[in-house]
């Protein structure tokens, strides 16, 4: 299973990058079928909140060889200088693409810890790039994954 995770969140990037990398969901839904387009990625999903935007995907190939497409695309699709935008971006691959949306998906990741926001807006991205065709087989089983861990968490922890 191949899974590459281009992102940036409040950790790694101040809040003017963090703005010029924000998607619409039109900007997301577009996003998504020119990555497919290209042939950057099979499956997409963005994820973009005001605190993070991330794509995750299935790549045709290595995820290690597609992320630096990927991170020209956003550097291209926002209009954000590639210098200014590669400081900012973390890329996780396969095992650690997994782990990092779990901990997403679970307020782990967030700017509060626990912040329970994060879990609908992860199901709100899974469900409107499902609805359009942008995922597939295995970033349906991923986000499906994800949302479990993430309710679990939030019933079973105070």
């Amino acid at each position: 299973m191949e899974i590459v995770l281009v992102g940036l969140n409040h950790r790694t990037a101040p809040v003017e990058v963090r703005e010029k990398v924000s998607f619409t969901a039109e900007q997301a839904q577009r996003a998504s079928e020119e990555l497919r387009a290209r042939g950057i990625l099979e499956e997409t999903l963005v994820l973009s909140t005001c605190n993070r935007s991330e794509v995750y995907g299935v790549p045709p190939e290595s995820s290690h060889e597609c992320a630096p497409g990927l991170s020209i695309f956003l550097s291209e699709f926002h209009s954000v200088r590639p210098d200014i935008l590669s400081v900012s971006l973390y890329h996780h691959y396969d095992r650690e693409a997994v782990k990092h949306l779990f901990r997403v998906a679970a307020g782990l990741d967030s700017m509060l810890l626990g912040e329970a926001e994060i879990l609908g807006q992860v199901r709100e991205a899974y469900r409107f790039a499902h609805e359009r065709g942008a995922t597939g087989p295995v970033l349906n089983r991923l986000f499906q994954g994800a949302l479990e861990v993430g309710k679990r968490v939030r019933t079973e922890t105070e």
